[in-house]
């Protein structure tokens, strides 16, 4: 069996707030990459639940992470496609994307 890492680095301010992020995947060619936010969700079969870590700089300005969001809602319609299939759902998650970008105001 092979291996491999995605991991994310985090300096943080004397009240523990990210002010630095760096990410590392050795499979992707990414080696201490900044950015400036990061979601981390896993699924813990015992409980039936996900689980996340959700963290981002003190200096993301608010605008980039509206298209942060953005662009999450969009590829949750995609992963959903095809882990499921189900078009109708996906189409539905593409819908609420574009919702959001026009009441987050990043789309007019």
């Amino acid at each position: 069996m092979r291996k491999t890492k995605i991991t994310v680095d985090i300096e943080l301010d004397e009240n523990h707030v990210p002010e630095k992020m760096m990410w590392n995947a050795q499979d992707g060619g990414v080696e201490n990459q900044e950015t400036k936010a990061v979601m981390i969700s896993v699924w813990d079969e015992k409980t039936s639940e996900a689980l996340r870590i959700d963290l981002w700089t003190k200096d993301m300005p608010v605008d980039h992470m509206k298209r942060f969001y953005h662009q999450i809602i969009v590829s949750l319609g995609q992963t959903y496609l095809r882990a499921t299939g189900e078009e109708d759902v996906a189409g539905w998650l593409e819908e609420v994307a574009e919702e959001f970008a026009v009441k987050s105001a990043i789309k007019m």
